[in-house]
Parts: structure tokens; C-alpha cells; sequence
């Protein structure tokens, strides 16, 4: 994987580093990249791979959906795409390809908008405030559209407990993370976006945070 340096993006990820609302700030970033091997993904694609057969080898008949989904050698290389993703995102993290395979989730457009148009709202004000042009979200919709054209992309968002959140480590109230993939530009970005408290110092635990978005996505179905 690839990071890709895209101008569109780069107006709202100066926006999005820091929004600071008083008793909680905003963050968000947008991240680019092409689905081309690059370093040491051929190795790590590989183990992957691997571990999503392996898992396949042990399961039974009787397992449900999870399984249907890993047969399909397409499917694999879009979870293991992901993965990769997520592994850039944030390098520091152990990631298991079968156990954030139960976290991600396929999204519609319209899906992604009105969880974005829910939890930024605030976030939404302060661009037009400053901006006074476009709303963020129609400036997304753009940047998103001319670097992997969302006609043509598949959607997915990563949701998963708090022990497998890098964001809510870092002390999130809550957090969200979208992928937008076109299998034609082998070509994924990623857009993470949270909020945090001002008022918790720097010992606060993952495991008292809010939790009031985890039933949006219950399902796999990609």
C-alpha cells in the first residue's frame, strides 16, 4: 500500500486536525492510498492470507455468513486490502485479518451521511463559520468523488469492540472509520474521524467511554 498525496483532501484535513468545541474536541483525517504492494505488504498480505485460509480449514459447516464471505478469493483480497490500510493507519497495532474481518461492515452513501451529518454537526457549523462556502460534507463528497469516483466504490466501516479501537485508546468518546474502495483505481481512502474530551487527563480508560453508537453496525455484509 501506497499513501497518495491528494490536494482535495488536504483542505479538510487542515480543518479536521484540531476542532476544539470547548469541552470536547474534534478530530478527523482523511488518508489515501493505492492498493499496490509496496515494503513489507507482500510479506504481511501473504501471512493474511494465510491465517484467513487457515481459519477457513477449521471451521465447520454449520458456521455461518463470516465463512461464506472468506470462500471468495475477491472478498479475501478486499478484507486483506483493509487490513493493510488499517496496518498504515496505524503501525503500531496488532491487527488479526479474521478478527477485524467480524468488524467491518459494507455502508451505503446514504448510510455514511446521516452518521456523519449526526456526529459532525457541530464540526459542520465550524466549516461553514469559517468557510462560508460549501457544506463539509458536500466538500467530502467532492474530494472523495475525484480521488476514487464514488459511483464506482465500495464502502465499508470498521466498528469494532474497544479492546480492538486504536481510537479509543487514545481516549475517544466516540470514533468512526469509513473505507471507500474502487477495485478499478485499486485505490482505497480511509476516513477516520472522533471525538475527545477535554475535561479526562491522560490515564482515562477505553472501557468507561460512551458506547451509544456500537448497535449502527451489527452485522457483516460484505
Amino acid at each position: 500500500m501506497k499513501f497518495l498525496e491528494y490536494t482535495p483532501l488536504d483542505r479538510i484535513n487542515d480543518f479536521l486536525r484540531e476542532i476544539n468545541l470547548g469541552e470536547r474536541t474534534i478530530k478527523g483525517s482523511l488518508e489515501a492510498y493505492s492498493c499496490k504492494h509496496s515494503g513489507t505488504d507482500k510479506r504481511l498480505s501473504l501471512s493474511l492470507e494465510n491465517e484467513i485460509l487457515d481459519y477457513l480449514g477449521k471451521s465447520s459447516d454449520t458456521d455461518s455468513s463470516p465463512v461464506e464471505f472468506l470462500l471468495s478469493q475477491s472478498s479475501r483480497k478486499t478484507l486483506i486490502y483493509l487490513v493493510l490500510t488499517l496496518y498504515h493507519m496505524y503501525p503500531d497495532y496488532d491487527l488479526s485479518a479474521v478478527k477485524a474481518h467480524q468488524f467491518f461492515t459494507e455502508e451505503s452513501w446514504e448510510t455514511f451521511k446521516q452518521i456523519f451529518e449526526t456526529y459532525m454537526l457541530e464540526a459542520s457549523k465550524e466549516w461553514i463559520e469559517k468557510y462560508g462556502d460549501s457544506s463539509l460534507l458536500e466538500t467530502l463528497y467532492k474530494a472523495l468523488d475525484e480521488v476514487v469516483d464514488l459511483s464506482e466504490c465500495e464502502i465499508y466501516s470498521y466498528n469494532p469492540d474497544s479492546d480492538a479501537d486504536p481510537l479509543l485508546e487514545k481516549g475517544a468518546i466516540w470514533s468512526f472509520s469509513f473505507f471507500f474502495y474502487n477495485r478499478k483505481l485499486k485505490r482505497v481512502v480511509s476516513f477516520s474521524f472522533c471525538c475527545l474530551s477535554n475535561l479526562v487527563g491522560d490515564g482515562f480508560l477505553a472501557d468507561s467511554l460512551c458506547s451509544e453508537d456500537g448497535e449502527i453496525f451489527d452485522n457483516m455484509d460484505i
